[in-house]
């Protein structure tokens, strides 16, 4: 039965994503909204190509002028001028009867219809003898045949690769109207933490959450900022929060929301309105969501250990980061896979297990890596999934289907 003092991930889930709002969209430089959702349909203001150019390096004609060119019967042609890509002052008409050298991308002069590749002819320069005759059109790119003023190029909406980023500025679009990146400050608090480099002392540790938490909010596509450490103190963690409330749109914490006498970020948060609770989930029962500062600004009060931090990132944050850049979907898909191993699970508790996908076989196979315990950074690293083991399920075979999250996939 479920613990009705805890909430469900559904819930807490839920709770997060009604009250997080898109970031407004504004222009952005194309290279900026590589990964980012475009908030605007762009449809194209010029055709491509512009004009019709050539296919080929070698000599624009006329098809009726070298209809009978074999090699045993070539045709010859005089050369009247050279065409270049990006040379205006180019040949602009062909008369009958002659050839003009032409470059790839240098537009067909009128009267011409076909390009002779360099391959086909001697390259003459006052004279071509041409041994075979191209189609009408051949090696000729014709205006508008790719897109024509209108097309629409990109839904609102549409993830923009670097294929999108290409043809939008093909068509002479320097941005594009898109949400922007949320700007997320990454807290680590913790009296015994030290930064990495710094001796330790003997019961001292290096801070790796801040780490884990920023790489993984860079990795969703935001802006990250590691601000490192910051002492069990409640006034000392409220001045560095507020100084990092400028650069936020969201604030991640980790440590200090658990049950104990120094948890410094439960101590300084609830009286501001933020809700610590506990959610019906192992590892990362313990967690924190509310609004600081005037702008109110959203913060997630994750648990210190980091396979306990790093899940709820992945379970919470990362979903809420998907909904303000207008990303979809906004979590990871679970996808079907079959234990290699025995497992079991505490009685209403979504169990999170770290797992290693095996692919080789048919289907997906996974084994679980290391133990349950929230602290195993080491297996953490060591695994490229989670196992979900639902909340009314204890125990399970080896054989047995579970979903799995993959988490080395982009979404």
């Amino acid at each position: 039965m479920p613990d009705p003092a805890l909430r469900s991930v559904e819930e807490h889930l839920e709770q997060v994503l009604a009250a997080i709002e898109p970031l407004p969209a504004h222009p952005q430089p194309l290279m900026e909204a590589l990964g980012l959702a475009a908030a605007e349909d762009v449809v194209a203001g010029v055709q491509l190509p512009g004009f019709d150019n050539s296919a080929m390096d070698g000599y624009a004609v006329r098809r009726a002028d070298v209809v009978s060119a074999t090699p045993e019967s070539p045709v010859h042609l005089p050369v009247v001028g050279e065409i270049g890509a990006g040379q205006s002052t180019g040949l602009l008409a062909l008369a009958p009867g002659t050839a003009a050298k032409i470059m790839t991308g240098a537009p067909v002069p009128s009267g011409a219809d076909c390009v002779v590749p360099y391959e086909w002819t001697d390259r003459g320069v006052a004279q071509v003898r041409i041994e075979r005759a191209p189609e009408v059109g051949q090696h000729v790119r014709l205006a508008g045949e790719d897109v024509t003023v209108g097309d629409l190029l990109v839904e609102a909406g549409t993830v923009l690769g670097p294929r999108h980023l290409g043809l939008l500025a093909a068509v002479g679009r320097a941005g594009v109207v898109s949400r922007p990146r949320p700007r997320v400050v990454v807290l680590s608090t913790g009296s015994e933490l030290r930064d990495p480099g710094q001796p330790l002392g003997t019961d001292s540790i290096y801070d790796g959450n801040s780490f884990l938490l920023a790489a993984s909010a860079r990795r969703a596509g935001a802006i990250a900022y590691r601000v490192g450490i910051v002492p069990d103190e409640p006034r000392a963690f409220l001045d560095a929060l507020e100084d990092q409330l400028v650069r936020a749109d969201v604030v991640v914490t980790s440590g200090g929301v658990s049950q104990g006498d120094f948890d410094v970020v439960k101590e300084a948060l609830r009286p501001h309105g933020v809700w610590f609770g506990p959610v019906a989930m192992q590892p990362g029962k313990p967690q924190g969501f509310g609004f600081v500062g005037e702008d109110r600004v959203p913060i997630f009060t994750l648990p210190g250990n980091p396979v306990s931090s790093y899940i709820s990132f992945e379970t919470f944050v990362l979903p809420a980061l998907r909904k303000m850049m207008g990303l979809h979907p906004y979590s990871r898909p679970q996808v079907p896979a079959r234990l290699t191993h025995a497992v079991t699970s505490p009685p209403g508790r979504r169990q999170f297990l770290r797992g290693a996908l095996d692919t080789s076989g048919s289907g997906l196979h996974v084994a679980p890596v290391g133990g349950p315990g929230s602290h195993l950074v080491g297996d953490l690293a060591a695994s490229d999934c989670l196992i979900v083991v639902p909340e009314d399920v204890t125990a399970l075979a080896a054989g047995d289907t579970v979903a799995v999250v993959r988490l080395d996939e982009e979404i």
